[in-house]
């Protein structure tokens, strides 16, 4: 596997979220590779314990997030697009980090094979680009509906730069009401 740091916002590297590229194994029947090894794993990006799997599909202009949860729920993910193309962003959400309320984002896709890895501290969310996306990922930490907290998506506090967004995505109910980080800054954060 290849690991790459994320470029933020500010033009500075978030220096614990992972990029990581697996090794392809191709030829004229297709292609083979190992989406995540627990040994490969911990030795490279991170020694950490998965307690679940989850998948998510949605259609084109889908926006999912921006979610955290607070400790001891916070989680880190492993995510991989394995069916279409998404735009992936992450917002530190850590006090006292030189990245602070930076973000990044980076397309994932089933052609470039690309999976992230974002540790508990950063609020997530991706738009999908594609016609439809599958995603698979996994957490450290299950879902609590009380720690869960959502950052609104057009916040003009952090300026995220959608890629390829026109006009209002389409949102769950949860993800409308989400709120400006400086309102979710009054409470615990990391």
């Amino acid at each position: 596997m290849k690991l790459e740091k994320l470029l933020s916002n500010k033009g500075t590297f978030f220096s614990d979220v992972k990029l990581i590229k697996p090794k392809i194994f191709e030829d004229h029947r297709g292609y083979f590779y190992e989406s995540w090894n627990k040994e490969s794993f911990n030795s490279s990006v991170k020694k950490i314990t998965f307690c679940q799997e989850n998948h998510s599909y949605s259609i084109k202009n889908t926006l999912r997030g921006i979610h955290y949860q607070l400790e001891p729920y916070a989680q880190a993910k492993f995510i991989e697009c394995i069916s279409g193309e998404i735009y992936d962003v992450v917002v530190d959400i850590r006090k006292e980090s030189p990245t602070f309320l930076n973000w990044g984002g980076i397309k994932l896709s089933e052609n470039n094979h690309k999976q992230i890895f974002i540790p508990k501290g950063y609020a997530h969310g991706f738009y999908t680009l594609s016609d439809h996306a599958h995603l698979i990922y996994k957490v450290n930490n299950h879902w609590n509906k009380e720690a869960e907290r959502t950052i609104i998506w057009d916040d003009p506090n952090l300026s995220i730069n959608w890629m390829d967004l026109s006009g209002t995505p389409l949102l769950s109910e949860k993800d409308a009401l989400g709120k400006k980080i400086d309102e979710l800054l009054v409470e615990e954060l990391f």
